[in-house]
């Protein structure tokens, strides 16, 4: 089946993994020698260090003075969950979903939270809704980026500046690779394992001073579990948003994290992050305009994700077949690179439709980027030949 050459040369890392995603360059075990092992995360140092991950944070991403943000479990999902089961039931809702995750906040709110004045806004993968027919007098919940999609919001528009709702931001593949509008957002969340390569089941959960005054003028109708309480009394539970999570963390993972932090602000914070995933997805633009066989699965390129970017296979020969075999044709061009060692976990989310996502993420190397794309046509032209000699 291989009967074509294989390139010469091969990432330098071949993990394109989109969650737990490659590590930050030159990251070592040695990295997280300083961890407090063994250390109540309540002490003063360990404190400290959780501290810092949210100072960090704040500081790189640009977030205005007068927002919170905290630590608490469940990685994104559970920050996603903490802010809708806390927030959600004031007013109607309108829901953006264009991929997995969108519709998995979907399911929650209309299924689990059972919202009778839920709209949801949706599209088909590759694509996204008509963002214009969001209702400033609604709440609105949405993805920045939609991870196994490929497919970002171009900006933030469409969100009304004196909206009565809150705008409810799943960006855990957008931050650190993205430049999100802080003044038409009012909750954000993202997780340690997406642009900065950190480990998982941690959560990042940022609040604006309309959705604290929302935690505290509104009690939500349903029990709410001790993981997504934000209240003391009636009140914002400040001490989360200092440093005092919720539950245990890895203090490991803590460590991680804040290595990860301290990479982004030497290599020049925000600016100098994008910068590395905009040109991860140059790389890709530049060989897809070149390919025969590969596409964007987001055919506008204003919403191209450069994080999470997913392609689908345009081939006469591929888009002849059954679904059932285009499936089995796409994961086996993964396994191909897979076997070869040059790329690790690139076949597309399975709600999505076949073809690969390959993360860009600020982590990843333009040169590993570039010295994979050879191996992509290799494994088509294989995978290819398989099925056209079967038939």
């Amino acid at each position: 089946m291989a009967s074509a050459a294989t390139p010469g040369i091969r990432p330098s890392n071949p993990n394109f993994s989109s969650g737990p995603c490659a590590k930050r360059p030159g990251f070592t075990l040695d990295a997280l020698a300083g961890a407090f092992l063994g250390r109540s995360h309540r002490a003063a140092e360990p404190k400290a260090r959780l501290a810092e991950v949210i100072t960090l944070s704040r500081s790189i991403l640009g977030m205005p003075a007068d927002w919170r943000l905290g630590i608490v479990p469940g990685s994104d999902t559970g920050a996603v969950e903490t802010a809708l089961w806390s927030m959600l039931g004031a007013r109607g809702v309108d829901i953006v979903t264009f991929e997995s995750f969108g519709e998995g906040w979907a399911t929650d709110i209309v299924k689990h939270l059972k919202l009778a004045d839920a709209r949801v806004l949706s599209a088909p993968y590759g694509k996204l809704p008509d963002l214009a027919s969001v209702d400033p007098a609604r709440d609105v919940v949405f993805p920045w980026n939609g991870t196994t999609s490929g497919v970002r919001v171009p900006n933030a528009d469409w969100i009304a500046a004196n909206r009565q709702g809150l705008a409810i931001c799943d960006a855990t593949s957008a931050a650190f690779a993205m430049a999100l509008a802080w003044d038409r957002l009012d909750v954000v969340t993202w997780s340690w394992q997406k642009v900065l390569g950190g480990e998982a089941a941690h959560g990042m959960l940022a609040l604006s001073p309309r959705a604290g005054e929302r935690l505290e003028s509104y009690t939500p109708a349903w029990p709410l579990p001790k993981l997504f309480r934000l209240t003391t009394k009636g009140k914002v539970a400040e001490g989360i948003f200092k440093g005092e999570t919720i539950n245990t963390p890895s203090m490991l993972c803590v460590e991680d994290a804040v290595d990860g932090l301290r990479w982004a602000e030497r290599i020049g914070g925000l600016p100098a992050l994008i910068a590395r995933s905009e040109a991860n997805l140059a790389a890709i633009a530049a060989w897809v305009a070149r390919s025969e066989w590969a596409g964007f699965l987001a055919d506008d390129p204003a919403t191209r994700s450069c994080t999470s970017i997913c392609l689908k296979i345009v081939a006469p020969w591929f888009t002849a077949l059954p679904a059932d075999g285009q499936a089995k044709a796409a994961k086996q061009l993964a396994a191909q690179l897979e076997q070869q060692d040059v790329a690790y976990d690139i076949g597309a989310y399975r709600d999505a439709p076949p073809g690969l996502r390959i993360w860009g993420g600020a982590t990843v190397e333009t040169a590993d980027i570039a010295a994979l794309l050879p191996w992509l046509d290799w494994a088509a032209a294989c995978v290819a030949e398989s099925f056209t000699a079967a038939k």
